[in-house]
């Protein structure tokens, strides 16, 4: 009898709490709660460098408007939205974004990619934007709206072949996609902007910085991530999943990163048997890659474009 009063009073005074604090977490972190939330606008406005890193983009597409028009697709039941960009090549870019983000900020990433004579998509993720959806998957659920958009590249729109670039929760998308059962012949490769080893250790590194307590909180949270979201961040993601891609990957990194550790960045490589290049950046927050060091990331896209998709496509 004691053991029971003991137990409930340790569940309702300690642990019921913490599970109501892990739900509410959860809904902040992955549910769209009102069409506002994760909309078109910059997410971290207040931020000097990610709002000038959201301004050029912007201005990026001021100036190739008239190459773009919208297109749209339906996967797992959702419209999702995107931007196709036509600049006349045999190949495409997918821009995946990370959580939080639309269309408007992949337009950032998207410069390399017609430099190197690809054209471009750029796309709402579902529960993003202008996309359907209510939840964030994560990339469990996502890189199956990757591979419906590559079909709609090449079957459609005509491209030869579809390269995809990741950032941060976008490389695992991708990943995932690549080494589906059944991703198309006609994706090509990818570029892994920031990649973690699975989002368990990522949400851990971000709690960790912001000094908050990661028992029990952390686990509960996964918890509902894992039963509401469908996604297995624990025990699976990329660092499971890395060693049975088979096309060519381009790892961008900053040795600065405190979310995706470099060390890990570096098991990540060492996982992966398939035809592979790891650039580092010596300064760069998280997705920061390119506003520190642009003509160093824009030449590796280049270059990975050239030697690695194109050439072995030929």
């Amino acid at each position: 009898m004691i053991f029971w009063i003991i137990a409930g009073a340790v569940f309702f005074l300690f642990l019921a709490p913490s599970m109501v604090l892990a739900a509410v977490l959860y809904t902040a972190l992955l549910v769209r709660t009102k069409p506002e939330k994760w909309g078109r606008e910059c997410s971290l406005p207040e931020d000097v460098e990610y709002k000038r890193m959201f301004d050029i983009g912007i201005a990026w597409n001021d100036v190739w408007k008239s190459r773009s028009r919208e297109v749209s697709i339906t996967s797992d039941g959702f419209r999702l939205v995107g931007e196709y960009f036509d600049f006349g090549g045999s190949s495409a870019a997918i821009i995946i974004p990370g959580r939080m983000e639309s269309l408007l900020y992949s337009y950032y990433f998207a410069e390399p990619y017609r430099a190197a004579g690809c054209n471009v998509l750029v796309i709402d993720n579902r529960s993003h934007g202008l996309s359907e959806g209510r939840r964030c998957s994560l990339g469990y659920k996502e890189y199956r709206d990757l591979i419906r958009w590559s079909r709609l590249l090449t079957e459609e729109l005509g491209n030869e072949r579809v390269v995809l670039h990741g950032i941060c929760i976008g490389s695992s998308a991708a990943l995932f996609a690549l080494t589906s059962h059944d991703c198309p012949n006609c994706i090509a490769g990818m570029v892994a902007d920031g990649m973690y080893p699975t989002f368990y250790e990522s949400f851990k590194n971000h709690m960790i910085e912001d000094h908050r307590p990661l028992f029990p909180l952390l686990y509960e949270t996964m918890l509902y991530i894992r039963v509401f979201s469908g996604a297995n961040v624990v025990t699976d993601g990329p660092i499971k999943r890395i060693d049975r891609l088979t096309k060519p990957i381009l790892f961008l990194h900053s040795r600065e990163d405190v979310y995706s550790l470099p060390k890990e960045a570096e098991r990540l490589y060492g996982l992966c048997k398939a035809d592979k290049e790891l650039v580092w950046f010596d300064r760069g927050a998280h997705s920061r890659l390119r506003i520190n060091a642009p003509e160093k990331y824009d030449a590796a896209i280049k270059s990975f474009i050239e030697n690695k998709i194109e050439k072995e496509c030929d």
